[in-house]
């Protein structure tokens, strides 16, 4: 049997960064340099020692912003990163997760992220065109040679999970989180089993669960909030309110941020190690770190789930 070690003898944070969002470009819009690194660095000064990123975020904008920034806290950092998604021969976005690939990506996260190590490296989605033995093994690799600490996968099924936990030693498991989305408990249910810390992300839903949209907005097509995210149009929208509604309520009585609420839903779920939050101003950084000062009883998770 593989067992988890390094990410677990960290420490591992409730809250977690992640920086998808400050990587900027049409996905969620432009982000002036200095306001993202801004945030980086107040994120690590306020305590967050988890920072996630990717290739993908900003197509290296993210990484770059990121590595200019955490220098001198690095070590204090548990500092992650993914591969298997690229531009593909039309400019569009595609997995490939060949060990060709995945070595590729790594080097060039490194040299953004100006670090010769990651903490944590993983698989961010599942690519069926190659075989997962093969992906498993460059990441092994990587870890054998130093320039990664640990592997970790994300956006897995349970099935598929079971499988990688039988080839290597799977050290951490990212996969979406939300009030608005039924739980993983297969997956949280395993993960406990196997001392195999959880990191969950989307607990804002893109933000509609901070109670920033009254109406039904109109974003771009490129937006993730548009393509990425379910709630924003129709009866999709109309169902999302509901929550939305009570996650407002209960945060009005807390006085706490809404946003503090969601995210103290999903670190109060079995099986959850933490969970990654996005911020692109201060305003926001401030009102997600409050979900750690946030206590809620069975019979208000409860009411958060069902009403």
């Amino acid at each position: 049997m593989h067992t988890p070690l390094y990410i677990a003898s960290k420490k591992t944070p409730r809250l977690a960064l992640g920086t998808w969002a400050l990587g900027g470009g049409a996905d969620w819009g432009e982000l002036p340099i200095t306001q993202a690194q801004e945030v980086l660095v107040a994120a690590i000064e306020a305590g967050i020692g988890w920072i996630d990123s990717s290739p993908v975020y900003g197509w290296g904008e993210a990484e770059t912003r990121l590595g200019q920034v955490i220098g001198p806290f690095r070590e204090r950092l548990i500092l992650a990163s993914k591969c298997g998604i690229c531009l593909n021969g039309q400019n569009r976005p595609d997995h490939d997760l060949s060990p060709q690939r995945i070595i590729a990506e790594c080097e060039a996260s490194l040299r953004r992220l100006q670090t010769d190590y990651l903490d944590l490296y993983q698989i961010h989605w599942p690519d069926p065109k190659v075989a997962l033995e093969d992906s498993l093994a460059a990441l092994q690799r990587l870890k054998e040679q130093g320039k990664v600490k640990a592997i970790g996968v994300c956006n897995f099924s349970a099935e598929l999970l079971q499988k990688a936990c039988q080839i290597t030693s799977i050290d951490c498991v990212q996969n979406q989180l939300s009030l608005l989305a039924a739980l993983p408990r297969e997956i949280l249910d395993f993960c406990k089993k196997r001392q195999i810390p959880f990191l969950g992300y989307g607990l804002l839903g893109g933000g509609i669960l901070s109670g920033k949209y009254q109406k039904e907005p109109n974003f771009r097509r490129c937006d993730a909030r548009k393509y990425f995210y379910p709630y924003y149009t129709g009866k999709y929208f109309a169902q999302a309110q509901e929550t939305v509604i009570r996650v407002k309520e209960l945060s009005g009585k807390k006085n706490i941020s809404a946003a503090a609420v969601s995210l103290a839903w999903g670190l109060a779920q079995t099986g959850v190690s933490g969970v990654l939050f996005g911020a692109r101003s201060l305003e926001q950084l401030r009102q997600n770190i409050q979900a750690l000062e946030v206590e809620l009883s069975a019979e208000e998770k409860e009411f958060l789930q069902h009403g």
